[in-house]
Parts: structure tokens; C-alpha cells; sequence
């Protein structure tokens, strides 16, 4: 007969045995919880790696309303977001890349607007119409914003630089403009290569930029010229644009 003494010892010694088998477990489960704190801390750092962009981003932006891209460097941008220029260049190679990120927003929301209103029509001729009436009321309508991103002369960087997906008619103004060309030549009204689409695209966008510019530029007050009503005005320019390409770019 074993001694109580002894029997306790043993007992208690096979259980710490199996609790230490219970939380060793095989390799591959060691392995597998190894990969989730990693995956997790990998998350962790990229949201707040997010985080600081958009902060230093949000800096940007308040410094062109106030003084334009002259006031901006990627010092003061640290000094002002209270990080210093190493993280700033962590998250932004230079300058150019800095500007290109900061007007995604502005591009996202221009997009979406002119999305929007084209898809009100049903025609390929009523959608571009449509397009361009919300493209002009965007302009006015948000003066700084349309002047950081069409009236400013500044550093450019590599399409890949931006947010938004260069090429896609779900976030970028252009190709989503040049989408409705498209369509509209392949209705068979004008002509259907790539060069004279981009050059539709581009002679009507230059048309009511110039049109929203005028107006963001010389103001309601301006005397220079004598005052036409704004919504004929609006109609009548889109109307000549649409004539003047329709006459010189019919399909073969």
C-alpha cells in the first residue's frame, strides 16, 4: 500500500503533466497562433498608418484653402500634424505624391456627381448633357475645391501615387466623361477611334471648364463684361460644344 503522502504527490504531478501537454499542443498549433498575432499586429499598424495619412491629408487641405500649394511642405505639414517628417515621408514619398492623394476626395465626389446626373438620361447625347450641367454646378458650387483641382499649377506624380484607380469610370472624372463618348460613337453619330474619343472627351470638358472657371475666376460682381442669364448661358455653351463635335467628328 502506497503512502497517502506519496499518492497525493503522484496524483498532482499528472495533472500538471497533462495540463503541460494540454497548453504546449503540436507545432502547427503553435505555428497557427504565431500567424494570428502577427496578421493581428500587421492590422493594427496598417490602420494606424491610415489614420496618420488621413490626418496629415485633412493638414493639406486646410493649408491650400488658406494660402494655395505655395504653403505647403512636407516639414510644416509634420509640424502642424504633430508627427515628425520621418513619418510623413514613411507615408508620402514627396510633395507631388502628397498633393496627388489630397484630391482624391474632391475627384471621388466629382465623379460621383457627374455619375449621377448622367444616369437621369437615357440617351447617350442626354447623359453627356447631363454630365456636363453637374460638372459646371460643381464647379460653382464648391469654388475651392474646384480651384485646387483644375486652377492650380502643381507638382504631378505617377498616376499609381493617387487613391483613386486612374482609368476606372467609378472614381475618375475623365474616364467617366470619356465613357459617355464612347457610347455615343458606338450609337455610329461619330466616330468610334480612340484618338478622336479622347479628343471629343477633351475639346467639351475644355469648353465648360472654361465656362466654370470664368465664372469662379471673375465672380457675380465683376462689370468687365455684361451679365447674361446664367442658365441659358449654361444650356446654350453646352449645346454649341455638342454641335461644333458632332460636326466634325462623324463616323466614316
Amino acid at each position: 500500500m502506497l503512502c497517502p503522502i506519496r499518492e497525493l504527490s503522484r496524483q498532482t504531478l499528472s495533472i500538471k503533466r497533462r495540463k503541460t501537454r494540454g497548453n504546449t499542443g503540436t507545432g502547427s498549433d503553435q505555428e497557427s497562433r504565431f500567424v494570428a498575432t502577427t496578421s493581428a499586429k500587421e492590422t493594427r499598424k496598417a490602420r494606424e498608418a491610415e489614420q496618420r495619412r488621413k490626418a496629415i491629408i485633412k493638414i493639406v487641405r486646410k493649408l491650400i484653402r488658406k494660402g494655395g500649394l505655395g504653403d505647403v511642405s512636407l516639414r510644416k505639414v509634420a509640424e502642424l500634424a504633430g508627427y515628425s517628417t520621418t513619418v510623413v515621408y514613411s507615408l508620402f514619398e514627396d510633395k507631388a505624391m502628397l498633393i496627388t492623394q489630397a484630391m482624391d476626395e474632391d475627384l471621388l465626389e466629382l465623379t460621383k456627381v457627374m455619375s449621377t446626373a448622367a444616369n437621369e438620361h437615357k440617351t447617350p447625347l442626354d447623359r453627356i448633357r447631363g454630365m456636363a450641367r453637374a460638372y459646371i454646378h460643381f464647379g460653382i458650387s464648391h469654388p475651392a475645391e474646384y480651384a485646387f483641382v483644375f486652377m492650380q499649377q502643381r507638382p504631378h506624380a505617377p498616376n499609381e501615387s493617387a487613391r483613386v484607380q486612374h482609368g476606372d469610370p467609378t472614381e475618375d472624372p475623365y474616364a467617366f466623361g470619356r465613357s459617355l463618348w464612347a457610347d455615343l460613337a458606338q450609337t455610329g453619330m461619330v466616330s468610334q477611334t480612340d484618338v478622336d474619343i479622347d479628343l471629343m472627351t477633351q475639346i467639351f470638358w475644355e469648353g465648360i471648364h472654361g465656362l466654370t472657371s470664368r465664372h469662379l475666376v471673375m465672380g457675380p460682381d465683376d462689370t468687365w463684361m455684361p451679365e447674361v442669364p446664367g442658365d441659358r448661358h449654361v444650356e446654350l455653351m453646352i449645346e454649341v460644344l455638342l454641335a461644333g463635335l458632332l460636326q466634325q467628328f462623324k463616323a466614316a
